[in-house]
């Protein structure tokens, strides 16, 4: 999944800062100093920051337009185990957490790989997902056959990703895109040389499209972890933390993974106890 650095941290706090100025974030519950968790209960809402563009975990489907997506279903199981609605708020993943800060929304449940620096600036939960960071190009192109062959290429990332870290430490030029769908475009018109992103993103690229022109041509050597963000302070994360607990022991979580990907990534493969400390998704 993905992660994002500390350029990045900087412009959000920054971004976070003028919003605030100018009274941005009409959502969200709570405020510094009070109880998140009661103003959500008494809200009867959880609001959810997501991005809708990021197929399998957050998505819109294309028949029905709805928003759909491991990340959906699980946000909404830990908002029942709350006891109450869940409410999804749309934003792209470079303002996510500026959104989050903002208040625009309660938590952030869109593939948010744990790392150093994110544990220094937000509330995050226990993990409930574990996934491995790919390197993927075109398939006719022999060129990067490992993560450090990203050196001196292109790479389309999401700025505020731990895969942008990840293929800037990697030595690549990374081209700012909004998305894994306008990286894997750029990808295929030969504007860049690759993409960093998550395993199951690819898979279920390849799955769902049938699209043979791109392949994974690398592991990173990543397992990473991602978690549910919440404000730093906020009592929230205890409650999700007890939510994704339950949802475990009762099975929902396997049974959500089983759903979108045949098999249970809720759980740590072998190798897992190290997050992924080059990046932030």
């Amino acid at each position: 999944m993905r992660s994002r650095t500390v350029l990045t941290a900087v412009a959000a706090t920054a971004l976070t800062a003028v919003l605030a100025a100018c009274g941005g974030g009409s959502g969200g519950s709570g405020g510094s100093g009070d109880s998140e968790l009661a103003a959500v209960k008494s809200a009867g809402t959880l609001k959810v920051g997501t991005e809708g563009t990021y197929s399998p975990f957050s998505f819109h489907d294309p028949s029905s337009n709805a928003l759909t997506g491991y990340d959906v279903d699980v946000a909404k199981a830990v908002a029942d185990k709350l006891g109450v609605k869940v409410e999804y708020v749309e934003t792209p993943f470079d303002a996510i957490f500026a959104g989050l800060s903002a208040k625009r929304f309660d938590v952030v449940v869109n593939q948010v790989t744990k790392n150093p620096q994110r544990e220094g600036l937000y509330g995050l939960s226990t993990t409930y997902t574990y996934s491995e960071g790919v390197v993927a190009t075109r398939a006719d192109d022999s060129s990067i056959t490992s993560l450090a062959g990203l050196s001196g290429k292109k790479s389309a990332q999401s700025l505020t990703s731990n895969w942008a870290q990840v293929a800037k430490d990697a030595g690549a030029q990374v081209e700012s895109v909004e998305g894994f769908t306008q990286a894997v475009t750029l990808l295929k018109q030969k504007r860049v040389d690759a993409t960093v992103n998550d395993n199951l993103v690819i898979l279920d690229y390849q799955k769902s499209t049938g699209d043979t022109s791109v392949k994974i041509a690398a592991s990173t050597g990543d397992v990473s972890q991602q978690v549910i963000a919440t404000r730093k302070g906020s009592d929230l994360v205890g409650a999700v933390d007890t939510a994704l607990a339950d949802l475990k022991k009762d099975g929902t979580l396997k049974s959500i993974s089983e759903k979108y990907f045949k098999e249970d990534v809720s759980v740590a493969p072998s190798g897992a106890g190290t997050p992924a400390t080059s990046a932030t998704s």
